[in-house]
C-alpha cells in the first residue's frame, strides 16, 4: 500500500471515529500533496515525493514549535506536536545520534581520514 492510500485508509478512519484533530491534519497533508502534483505538471507522486512533502510539513511545524515557545504559547505548542505525532508514522525511521555516530566512525575508519582535509574521502 503506497503512503498516499494509507493516506486516504486513514483519513476515512479518523472520519468514522470522529477524530477531528487527526482528520484535519491528514486533509492537510493531502492537500499538500495534491498541491505539489499540480506544481509538478499533473504528475502523480511516488511515495520517495510523497515522503518530502510530509518532512516539509514536519519541519514547518518543528520550526513554528520553536517560536511558539520564544512566545510562551504552550497551547500552541501542544497543539503543533500532537499535528507532528499525527504524521511521523508515515516517515521512515530516524536514525539515533548514536546510530549516526557510529556510521560516521565507520566512514572514517574505512578511509583512514585522519585530519579534516580528509573530509571528502569520509563523505
Amino acid at each position: 500500500m503506497s503512503i498516499k492510500e494509507q493516506l486516504t485508509a486513514d483519513m476515512k478512519e479518523a472520519m468514522k471515529k470522529h477524530e477531528k484533530d487527526r482528520l484535519s491534519v491528514i486533509r492537510l497533508v493531502r492537500g499538500a500533496i495534491r498541491q505539489a502534483e499540480i506544481d509538478g505538471g499533473h504528475k502523480e507522486l511516488g511515495d520517495d515525493e510523497v515522503i518530502g512533502v510530509i518532512s516539509k510539513e514536519v519541519k514547518m511545524r518543528r520550526d513554528s514549535i520553536e517560536e511558539f515557545k520564544k512566545g510562551n504559547r504552550d497551547d500552541l505548542v501542544e497543539k503543533t506536536q500532537a499535528e507532528i505525532d499525527v504524521l511521523m508514522p508515515y516517515l521512515p525511521a530516524q536514525l539515533s545520534e548514536d546510530e549516526v555516530r557510529a556510521l560516521v566512525k565507520e566512514a572514517v575508519e574505512k578511509t583512514g581520514a585522519k585530519t579534516p582535509k580528509d573530509m571528502g574521502k569520509v563523505m
